[in-house]
């Protein structure tokens, strides 16, 4: 009958491993893999990229809110050919305001990946910290200043300390981190085998993301472009209209200067720009 009582501390466990799936975010295919900054003081440790010794930051575009999908990586982080990127250069080139405007919309965000491990907590491993531009600047000013140089040495690097207040405070609905490098120079961790593991257990951010087909990516843009029920709002405008000619290859814009002309929708504008597209297969996941 012993053998039929609960084990208290292995439920305990269980619970803990479920609370920290539940709190870590990020994005991604696996949130354990992903760490952000909680509101108040934090201390932190970049560690050497096991994928880049030179470079523990990695860079990679993706786009939010686009057709059904609330966050795609952009193939052309792995050299790949990207129809959202190709339709906003479309848009670019035909001169007009509106389209431009909704080009920008569609730019990639840049956000950066490092590989940290949190004070207090190194028993969890490393995980993958994103942030955006301007932490990322600060990253690469620390570095770059004498005073403070490598921060990842793993002898004598330095800790980083954040900062991090919440929407009352910038009143927008984000938080926002500010970072600084810790005055004290420490190792990354006391014991050589705990040295080794954080080197060697790392997660690559190319490799957690994965490509999207090129057909599905088209497919997601022209949802957003044109939702079901709303073809003829916001519609591309160009003075004049821009159209293909009829005669040549459509893989360059001429202006339609007819009376004839009249507004293309950017569902339109879509087909259009892709109605030519040389066979693209699907990328690998």
């Amino acid at each position: 009958i012993k053998s039929y009582i609960m084990d208290l501390n292995v439920i305990k466990q269980r619970l803990e491993s479920l609370n920290k799936q539940s709190n870590n975010s990020g994005g991604g295919t696996n949130k354990n893999l992903f760490w952000k900054p909680s509101i108040g003081k934090q201390l932190i440790r970049v560690v050497p990229s096991k994928y880049n010794k030179a470079n523990p930051f990695s860079e990679m575009m993706f786009y939010y809110g686009i057709g059904s999908k609330k966050v795609m990586a952009s193939p052309a982080n792995w050299g790949e050919k990207d129809p959202i990127m190709e339709f906003a250069k479309q848009l670019r080139n035909t001169n007009d305001k509106e389209n431009w405007r909704l080009a920008k919309k569609l730019d990639a965000k840049v956000r950066t990946f490092a590989p940290i491990i949190v004070r207090g907590q190194e028993d969890e491993g490393v995980k993958l910290w994103q942030f955006g531009k301007e932490v990322y600047q600060e990253f690469l000013n620390m570095a770059a200043d004498e005073e403070i140089g490598d921060f990842t040495d793993i002898g004598e690097g330095r800790d980083i300390k954040l900062t991090t207040v919440g929407p009352d405070v910038t009143g927008t609905p984000y938080n926002k981190t500010s970072i600084g490098p810790s005055l004290k120079l420490s190792p990354l961790a006391g014991e050589e085998e705990m040295i080794k593991s954080l080197l060697e257990n790392q997660a690559d951010p190319m490799k957690v993301f994965k490509p999207i087909p090129y057909d599905e990516m088209k497919l997601a843009l022209q949802e957003w472009l044109a939702p079901e029920g709303e073809e003829e709002e916001d519609s591309i405008v160009s003075e004049p209209a821009v159209s293909f000619d009829s005669d040549e290859k459509k893989s360059n814009y001429s202006l339609d200067t007819t009376a004839s002309t009249v507004k293309k929708s950017k569902a339109d504008q879509f087909d259009d720009l892709f109605s030519d597209d040389k066979k693209t297969d699907d990328l690998p996941f």
